[in-house]
């Protein structure tokens, strides 16, 4: 199976659940920007009030402090891992990838989560998080498509992209994504 792997895909699209569950099963390092800039939020330590009113608009956190988290985790882990919610765009790509070169490692499969806009919306409002309102969330729908969405083309072209539907149960979808892996 695949050690060293990406998630993209927009917000709600069961990134977050599959990447849990794949990191249990797989032993492999999670790393979730959003969870840990969450983690900051709560901790209301300056970084996360600065992320808190960021992430409050439907923004994105800077680059730097991102990429700062993700090095700061993968100088410490020599094993496989997962990254959910970053790269969010083709300079944090570029990033990434000098970081990655950097530390002897290589994305071996870019997994894209897609699903219905319509499914989407229903998903984060439902998940009941301050962050998660209708004006947020189509907010961050349109940062995605700018910001997010061009990643897409980048990892098809470096032949790493594989799609993935994010449509049905938790367990159908864990099982595509297995499939996906195995090659």
């Amino acid at each position: 199976m695949k050690q060293r792997l990406l998630f993209l895909g927009p917000p709600g699209a069961g990134k977050g659940t599959q990447a849990q569950r794949l990191a249990a099963s797989e032993g492999l390092l999670h790393l979730s920007t959003g969870d840990l800039l969450r983690a900051e939020v709560q901790a209301a330590t300056p970084l996360g009030q600065e992320a808190e009113a960021v992430m409050a608009r439907g923004e994105l956190v800077s680059d730097a402090l991102v990429l700062a988290i993700v090095r700061s985790r993968l100088e410490q882990h020599s094993g496989g891992w997962l990254l959910d919610g970053f790269p969010r765009n083709l300079a944090q790509a570029e990033a990434l990838d000098g970081l990655l070169s950097s530390l002897n490692q290589r994305i071996e499969r870019v997994i894209l989560l897609e699903l219905d806009d319509a499914v989407l919306i229903q998903r984060l409002l439902g998940r009941g998080r301050a962050d998660d309102n209708a004006e947020v969330i189509a907010n961050r729908l349109v940062v995605y498509r700018q910001q997010t969405a061009p990643l897409v083309d980048h990892y098809e072209a470096l032949g790493l992209l594989s799609r993935l539907d994010g449509a049905g149960s938790i367990e159908a979808i864990e099982a595509r994504l297995a499939a996906l892996l195995v090659d």
